[in-house]
C-alpha cells in the first residue's frame, strides 16, 4: 500500500548543527555516522523530505562556516584560493559585497569541475535515508558574486560558467529534490534576469524536483541582505522550479500578500520556524503561521512548510525541538482544517 502524502509536507532547508564529536574526530566513518544521526533525527521528528545537514561539505579547516561557498569554489579549477593584500583591497571596492571582507577566491582561468563531485557527495544521504531526500547546491549567481574575476571580465559570463559545471553534476543526482540556495539576489533584485538564467541552467538538468531556496541571509543570527519580496516576485516567476522555499517566519507578515503574485505553476514553501531565535515555537504558533499563510495564499498553493533557513547555527537541542514543533504544528493545522471541513 502506497502511503498517501500529506497535502502540506514538512522539509528542512538544508544545514544542521555539526555534532561536537565530529569536530573532535573528523574521520570518514565519523562523517558517515554524523550523517546517519542527522538524517534519522529528522525522520524521528517526522520530517517528510530530509537532507544530510550539508555535512558532506564539512571541513575541519573551516568549522565556522557550513561550506556554502568554500566547498564549491575551493574545488573548482580556474579559481585560486590564496589571496594577496591587493586582491582583498580590490574586492572591497566591489559594489554590493560590503558584508564580506575578502573574496572566496580569484578567477584566473576557465572554470572547471576540478575535484568537485556532487554525485559522490550525495551517496551517504541516499544510503542512510528511509524518507524522501533533498540535496542542496549553492546558486551559481551567489558563487559568482563572492569571487574576484580576472578572467571573464563579465560577472554574467562567470555565473554561466559556474552554472555549466554545476548543471553537469546535478544531472546525475538521484535525490527526489535538488535545491539551489540563493541568499544574495534577495538584496540585488536588479540582477534578476541574468541570475535566473544561470540558475535555470542548473534547474533544467535536475532529474527529480528542482527547487530554489531564497532567504535574506543568516550569519551569526543576523540578516545580511536588505530587501523585500515585492521586488522579488518577477525573479521567482522566471525560475524553472517545481517549488520555492522561502524565508517567511522572520519577515513582516504583510509580505505574504506579495507572494500571491508567484506563478501558479510554482509551488510555495513557507518558512514557519524562525532560525534566528533560540526560542522554540509551540505547535500552536506554527499552526497559526501556517493558517495565516493559507488564508492569504490559499492552502492549495502551499506545498511545504519548513524553517526559514538552515539550522547549523543553533544548538542541537534547539534545532531538534524546532523540528518537532514544525511537524506537530503542521499536523495540528491539518487536523483543525479537517475538523472544519467536516463541520461544513
Amino acid at each position: 500500500m502506497v502511503e498517501k502524502k500529506p497535502p502540506i509536507q514538512t522539509t528542512v532547508v538544508g544545514s544542521y548543527p555539526v555534532p561536537e564529536w565530529l569536530r573532535a574526530h573528523p574521520t570518514k566513518s565519523g562523517l558517515r555516522d554524523a550523517t546517519l544521526l542527522v538524517v534519522h533525527t529528522q525522520e524521528l521528528a517526522g520530517i517528510d523530505v530530509v537532507a544530510d545537514g550539508e555535512l558532506y561539505r564539512y571541513d575541519l579547516n573551516h568549522p565556522e562556516t557550513n561550506g556554502m561557498i568554500d566547498y564549491f569554489v575551493g574545488q573548482m579549477s580556474g579559481i585560486q584560493a590564496q589571496l594577496s593584500r591587493a586582491d582583498e583591497q580590490e574586492f572591497r571596492s566591489v559594489v554590493g559585497m560590503a558584508y564580506r571582507a575578502e573574496p572566496a577566491g580569484v578567477v584566473l582561468g576557465p572554470i572547471g569541475p576540478g575535484t568537485l563531485n556532487l554525485p559522490k557527495a550525495s551517496q551517504t544521504l541516499l544510503e542512510v535515508a528511509r524518507s524522501r531526500t533533498k540535496f542542496t547546491v549553492t546558486s551559481p549567481y551567489m558563487l559568482s558574486k563572492v569571487l574576484l574575476d580576472r578572467h571573464y571580465g563579465d560577472r554574467r559570463e562567470l555565473a554561466m560558467a559556474i552554472a555549466r559545471v554545476l548543471a553537469k553534476q546535478v544531472a546525475e543526482l538521484e535525490t527526489e529534490v535538488v535545491q539551489i540556495d540563493e541568499a544574495n539576489l534577495t538584496g540585488h533584485p536588479e540582477d534578476a534576469e541574468w541570475a535566473a538564467a544561470a540558475i535555470n541552467l542548473v534547474l533544467d538538468r535536475v532529474r527529480g524536483l528542482p527547487a530554489v531556496h531564497l532567504c535574506f541571509g543568516n550569519y551569526g543570527g543576523q540578516t545580511i541582505q536588505r530587501g523585500h519580496y515585492e521586488r522579488l516576485i518577477s525573479f521567482i516567476n522566471l525560475l524553472h522550479a517545481d517549488h520555492v522555499v522561502l524565508e517567511v517566519a522572520r519577515r513582516d507578515p504583510a509580505e505574504l500578500e506579495y507572494l500571491r503574485g508567484i506563478d501558479a505553476r510554482i509551488g510555495i514553501g513557507v518558512g514557519v520556524i524562525d532560525i534566528k531565535d533560540n526560542q522554540v515555537e509551540t505547535p500552536d504558533q506554527v499552526a497559526r503561521r501556517i493558517d495565516r499563510a493559507a488564508q492569504v495564499l490559499g492552502p492549495e498553493r502551499i506545498r511545504y512548510v519548513h524553517p526559514d533557513c538552515g539550522l547549523w547555527m543553533l544548538p542541537r537541542s534547539v534545532a531538534d525541538a524546532k523540528l518537532q514543533a514544525l511537524v506537530a504544528g503542521r499536523d495540528r493545522w491539518l487536523g483543525q482544517t479537517k475538523d472544519l471541513n467536516q463541520e461544513q
